[in-house]
This record gives structure tokens, C-alpha cells and sequence, in this order.
């Protein structure tokens, strides 16, 4: 082996590493402080190569597969299920990630390409690239925003209270750019320079914590409001297995009243997750007519996931029933997961045997609406598990809601660290909308979280159990519900105004 390939090999290994580090910054090791090493020696490494284009490209590349194959190793584990699928495992591992980190390649690509020297303006270059590939990476192909690097602050909520007014990929570019800033201390800078700049940062990180910090304030002294009923978040630990062994529908529905404890004198709203019944249809639901009718009582709601066929299309749907069975309600879920719901080319995939992961070969379709569910006077808007990681893309129709309803089966995920990740998702969206988030979860988190991003109460994923919301803390609409994702472009053009400006100063 030549002296250049072992250069090669060693630098791509201590890139992939600089990767490897990153991820445990996210849920649910969350050691943020990480970045501030693997992000400026990850800045460090380009610099040594700015005139190779491919080199740059590879350097990012390596970097985010590392960073996406050490943090999303589980989803190859809603393979396990069906021996179909298993032989795909290698497959998912590897190609998803590689998928992913190609946005990491073309930043660092796009990078090389305005040749930045060893200044501030590189640091603003590589945030601004990055900033931008990871919004393209949430939209594109219908997207996927999971572990934006911002998600390692999510434990630390005076510093992300910011949120409801700037929203998750502005803050993700701001997190990017102060994880880059030490690369300073190793440029050609006097010193009393890097110490103004410390200064600035540092100014800027208090701010920001004090405004987070009387955010939280403000709402400890806001008053109580008693909801006049009783919302119990179901959270059963149901292990998916059992859904691919055509157990009698009978035994889930009487496990979930045993955990419900329903009362039939007390107006309540029971809110059960997604696939917990995804082996039948609603109408085969009606079958159990008497189980639901002779334990719940004409002051009780059901809100669960059901999976319901019209005009020859099936969807994955959130349904408000009472207890006669009744549709009071009901959601189809807008965003699928490709191959989980729907298969992507089915007409030629489904002819080579390939079908989608969940039960049934026929897709789910999606459906466009999202409109709040009217519950006992209050507004809920419905989400069928992942569409809640969807920043800005909650409130379709910017209408007046009082909760967001998530549902979920997390049990896709194994016992890894999948639905902490999912979770995190909830309590950015909490703050982002400024809206309490109810959250029931099969086999993951369910928790009652408020508009700050507190979580009130909550069910791990091991337990089983339930969760009573009698009262909750109203908050006022936030900047960023009203402007949306606008915001991020208004900070980009900040950004790409000052690399203009940087570049036209030589400096």
C-alpha cells in the first residue's frame, strides 16, 4: 500500500471518528459539549484541503455517514419482524446513512468551492452550507429532519426557548456557527481579537439563557386552567410481535381497558396510540361493539390509531369514537414513511415480491387535510407518529388550536435509542407552537409535555400505565407559528449577505 493511500485511509478514519463523536450528542446521551471539539477539527481537516474539490466532498461525506449510521442503526430493526425482510438489513444500514450524508458531502463540496482561507469567513461558510443542506434534506423527496444537530440542546431548556420565535433550522444554523467559533484560537489572529470574539459569544449565549430562563418564569406564574374534564393518555407496552402472530383483536382491546381504568361518572377523554388494533379495520372493530359499550360510558371519547379502508384506499388514521363505536372524528394521516407505509414504485417493486413493512401488502395513501379535532370545546391538531419531527409543517391552515395530539407505535424501534430521539421532536414542537403536546406511545415515550418544552409527566418506554391531564397552562401564540420557516430564510440572507461582505473586505 502506498504512502497516499494510508494518508487517505487515516484521514477518512479520523473523519469518520469526528462523526462517530458528534451523534453522542444527541438524545439520549446528549453530550452537546462534544461538538465543540468534532466540529471545529472537522472545519480543521477541510482547511487542509481547499483546492481539492473531491477530497472536500469525501471529507463531508464520511462525516455525516459516520454521524447518521452511529444515531439511525435502529430503523433496520422494523426489519426484524418478517423473515422477508431480514436479508435487507445490511442494505438499510448502509444506504440510509450514505443517503443522508451526501448533504454533508455537498456542503463541504460548495465549501471548497468559495475557497475560504483560515478566518472567520470559513467558519460562516461551512455554518451557511450546512444550514442550508440540512433544510433541503427536511423537504426533499418528502424529507426527513431527524437529528438536526440542534436536538443536543433539547435537555437544556433556557437555551432553547428561542425556538418560538425563530423556530428549529434557524436555530440549527446558530448552534452550527457556535459549535465552529473555537476554530478561532487556532487561526493567525492577535489575541486580543479571539478574546473580543470570546467575549461576543459568550454575551450572546447569556442573553439568550436569560431569555429562555424568564420564559420559564413567566410561565411558572401563569394561572391554571381547569379543562372541565379529564384527558388520559394511554401509554401500553404492547410488544409488536404479537401483532405478526394473529393474537385474537379480544386480548389487546381488554388490555387496554384494564390500563385505561375507565370511570364511567367522569367526563373523559382517552387517547390510546397508533397500531394498537393494526391488525383489523374498523370495521372489524365493530365486532367488539359490546367490549367498548359495557366499559365506557356516554361521558367518555376514544381517540385511537386505526387503520380504515374508503373507496378502495386504505389509510392510517387517528379516530375520535364514543362508546358506541360512533365516528365523532377523524384524521388520515398526511405524511408516510416510505417502505414503512407505502412502497415507492410499487407497480414494479410489488411485482419482484416487495412489500411495505407494516401488515398488508396494499399501501397506505395519504391524505392532505389536517384540520383540529373539536374535543369538548377545545382544539386539537392531529399527528400520526413521525409527522411530528416536521418543523413548521404543523398547523397547515394557521388556525387557532389548543393542543397537539400525537399518537405513535414506536415499537419499530426495538429497545434502542429510537424513541428518545422521537421524543425530543415533541418537546421542540411544544416550544415552536407554543401549545401543550399530548404524546401516546406504544413501546416508546408518552408524556404530557406543556408550551415551554416542560415535560409535566411521562411514561418510559418500558412501563405501561396511563397519564391524567385535568388542567394546563395556556400560552400566547408564537412568532414562529405565525411566520413559519420564513424565518430561516430571512437569517440566511443575513448570513449570505455577510460572506459577500467578507469577501469584498479580504478579511
Amino acid at each position: 500500500m502506498t504512502l497516499i493511500y494510508k494518508k487517505k485511509i487515516l484521514l477518512y478514519s479520523y473523519v469518520s471518528l469526528l462523526g462517530l463523536i458528534s451523534s453522542l450528542s444527541l438524545p439520549p446521551y446528549d453530550f452537546f459539549y462534544l461538538n465543540f471539539f468534532s466540529y471545529p477539527a472537522f472545519l480543521w481537516v477541510l482547511l487542509k484541503s481547499p483546492k481539492d474539490k473531491v477530497k472536500s466532498f469525501y471529507i463531508g461525506w464520511i462525516f455525516g455517514f459516520s454521524y447518521f449510521i452511529s444515531n439511525l442503526y435502529w430503523i433496520t430493526n422494523s426489519l426484524t419482524f418478517e423473515d422477508t425482510f431480514k436479508p435487507l438489513i445490511p442494505f438499510a444500514l448502509t444506504l440510509i446513512p450514505l443517503f443522508l450524508g451526501l448533504f454533508y458531502g455537498l456542503s463541504t463540496l460548495i465549501f471548497s468551492f468559495l475557497n475560504p482561507k483560515k478566518n472567520f469567513l470559513s467558519i460562516l461558510i461551512l455554518a451557511t452550507s450546512l444550514s442550508i443542506f440540512e433544510y433541503v434534506r427536511g423537504f426533499i423527496f418528502g424529507g426527513f429532519p431527524w437529528n438536526l444537530i440542534s436536538f443536543s440542546l433539547v435537555n437544556y431548556l433556557e437555551s432553547i426557548q428561542i425556538l418560538s420565535i425563530i423556530g428549529t433550522y434557524t436555530f440549527n444554523s446558530i448552534i452550527i456557527l457556535i459549535f465552529l467559533l473555537p476554530t478561532i484560537l487556532f487561526y493567525n489572529y492577535n489575541k486580543h481579537l479571539k478574546i473580543y470574539i470570546f467575549i461576543f459569544s459568550l454575551l450572546v449565549f447569556i442573553t439568550n439563557y436569560f431569555y429562555g430562563s424568564y420564559n420559564l418564569r413567566t410561565h411558572e406564574l401563569t394561572e391554571k386552567k381547569d379543562l372541565g374534564f379529564s384527558i388520559k393518555i394511554i401509554s401500553p407496552n404492547i410488544n409488536i410481535d404479537r401483532y405478526f402472530q394473529n393474537e385474537n383483536p379480544r386480548e389487546f382491546i381488554l388490555e387496554l381497558i384494564n390500563i385505561s381504568k375507565p370511570n364511567p361518572e367522569n367526563e373523559t377523554l382517552f387517547i390510546l396510540p397508533e397500531g394498537i388494533l393494526s391488525i383489523i379495520y374498523f370495521e372489524d372493530l365493530k365486532k367488539f361493539k359490546r367490549l367498548f359499550s359495557n366499559n365506557f360510558s356516554k361521558k367518555h371519547k376514544i381517540v385511537l390509531g386505526m387503520n380504515i379502508q374508503e373507496n378502495q384506499e386504505i389509510y392510517n388514521s387517528l379516530l375520535v369514537l364514543d362508546n358506541e363505536l360512533n365516528i365523532l372524528g377523524k384524521y388520515y394521516k398526511n405524511k408516510l414513511v416510505p417502505f414503512g407505509e407505502f412502497l415507492p414504485f410499487e407497480k414494479i417493486l410489488g411485482k419482484l415480491g416487495f412489500k411495505k413493512i407494516t401488515q398488508g401488502y396494499q399501501s397506505f395513501s395519504p391524505d392532505v387535510r389536517r384540520d383540529p379535532i373539536n374535543l369538548f370545546n377545545y382544539n386539537f391538531i392531529p399527528l400520526i407518529c413521525y409527522e411530528i419531527i416536521y418543523s413548521g409543517k404543523i398547523n397547515k391552515n394557521k388556525t387557532n388550536f389548543d393542543f397537539i395530539l400525537n399518537i405513535s407505535e414506536d415499537g419499530w424501534f426495538g429497545n434502542s435509542i429510537g424513541p428518545y430521539q422521537h421524543f425530543s421532536h415533541s418537546i421542540f414542537r411544544s416550544i415552536e407552537e407554543g401549545t401543550s403536546v399530548i404524546r401516546s406511545s406504544n413501546n416508546g415515550i408518552s408524556a404530557f409535555i406543556n408550551s415551554k418544552g416542560q415535560v409535566i409527566d411521562k411514561i418510559l418506554t418500558t412501563d405501561e400505565g396511563f397519564i391524567e391531564v385535568k388542567s394546563f397552562k395556556k400560552s400566547n401564540k408564537t412568532i414562529f407559528s405565525s411566520f413559519g420557516n420564513k424565518i430561516f430564510f430571512y437569517f440566511l440572507f443575513i448570513y449570505i449577505s455577510l460572506i459577500f461582505f467578507f469577501k469584498i473586505r479580504g478579511n
